[in-house]
């Protein structure tokens, strides 16, 4: 597990291997409207979280409330061995006992990651930066709970899975292992991007 923090980046790059035959199953979330197929809302994230394809970064306990109004974003640098792959982010509220509730997620196609509807194919192995948009929330992390933040390359059935092959949408293909790096060094600063406001106290 690594560390949250407002300090400067550091450290060497985080790495997993993302497998689409074996996808982080998705655990709640913000989806309409079938709860008998796929159940919607804020669930346990801590299952998620032991997988050795899910990053996790968590803050220290909060020294006070900290209130969150507006767009949720993570600014991340990475790479992968794949021509095209996937990279998730979900926001995490962790209470005093442990339990890990989410509050967003969003996900970012690796061949769509600079327009909707151009693709530009990843080079295998470079590094290249990433907006990941997570919606919009309005929230409280209390005193003494810890924001979380985890990285990923699938939440599904909520986004389809990226095969890792470049091939056209629709075209048959075996689903093949990626090589992922998350980098967080003074160069590639990754960073969850909140808007914290802090004169709305909620009781």
């Amino acid at each position: 597990d690594g560390v949250l923090s407002t300090d400067g980046p550091g450290g060497e790059p985080d790495a997993y291997v993302y497998d689409p035959r074996e996808p982080v199953p998705t655990v709640g979330g913000n989806m309409c409207c079938r709860n008998d197929m796929l159940a919607s809302g804020a669930f346990d994230q801590r299952g998620v979280e032991r997988r050795g394809d899910v990053l996790v970064y968590t803050t220290e306990p909060l020294e006070e409330d900290v209130t969150v109004i507006g767009p949720v974003q993570v600014e991340l640098w990475a790479a992968s061995s794949a021509r095209d792959t996937d990279f998730t982010a979900k926001l995490v509220d962790v209470h005093l006992d442990g339990y890990a509730h989410n509050v967003s997620e969003g996900i970012v196609r690796g061949r769509f990651r600079n327009s909707d509807y151009l693709e530009s194919w990843l080079t295998p192995g470079a590094v290249h930066d990433d907006t990941i948009d997570m919606g919009y929330t309005a929230t409280v992390f209390r005193k003494g709970h810890r924001i979380r933040l985890e990285i990923s390359s699938s939440n599904f059935p909520h986004f389809d899975r990226n095969l890792n092959t470049a091939t056209v949408f629709g075209e048959g293909a075996e689903p093949q292992p990626a090589t992922q790096r998350v980098l967080h060094d003074d160069l590639h600063p990754s960073q969850l991007v909140l808007q914290v406001a802090p004169d709305v106290r909620v009781p």
